[in-house]
């Protein structure tokens, strides 16, 4: 499960030559954006229904994935296709700029985070996981990519701890509430 939700575009036909939106034409961040997300995750919480938790966390996506640089847009937009061909010492260097340019930017590092775990290098993706965190502690993404690499580490408790945390924050998780229940199991003991 990566760290972070990309929309899997589907690939532009051979017949379709129409060039794609120019960057300017990204919504830009605004000063009321924090507000927004505060609303988004109190939604969140209190979803009726999946279907409505979805609709949520990808509008909850979408804010964290807004960044008022247009070059910092193109390189995300470069990284993740870069990842999606498996060039992965080439998304690592566009991720690279990315948080080197916008070190507030916290897609930037989760994006690279998700980058590290997939090549199992543990270390730097913890190192970026709490880059992410420090910027957005809400961020359940990062928080499940916490609980994955503790517990591929055998640290079950403290994967435990951040799996309920993502809880805590997004209770609509995908598999999360399966490990939670298998690892409540493992660390606390079943209740008689």
């Amino acid at each position: 499960m990566p760290f972070s939700v990309l929309a899997q575009a589907a690939p532009p036909s051979k017949q379709q030559k129409k060039l794609p939106e120019a960057p300017g034409k990204l919504p830009k961040v605004g000063p009321d954006r924090a507000k927004g997300l505060d609303f988004l995750f109190g939604a969140l919480k209190v979803a009726p229904d999946e279907a409505s938790a979805k609709h949520v966390e990808a509008r909850i996506w979408a804010l964290w994935m807004q960044t008022p640089s247009d070059t910092t847009a193109l390189l995300m937009m470069r990284a993740k296709a870069a990842m999606d061909a498996q060039q992965m010492d080439v998304a690592l260097k566009l991720l690279d700029a990315v948080v080197k340019l916008r070190p507030d930017y916290v897609e930037g590092w989760n994006r690279r985070a998700t980058l590290y775990y997939l090549q199992n290098d543990y270390n730097h993706s913890l190192q970026d996981i709490e880059q992410v965190l420090v910027r957005e502690p809400r961020h359940f993404g990062a928080l499940a990519g916490l609980g994955m690499i503790m517990q591929d580490l055998g640290d079950e408790k403290r994967a435990l701890d951040a799996f309920r945390k993502a809880l805590a924050v997004n209770p609509h998780l995908d598999k999360v509430p399966e490990l939670v229940k298998t690892l409540t199991e493992k660390v606390e003991g079943r209740d008689i």
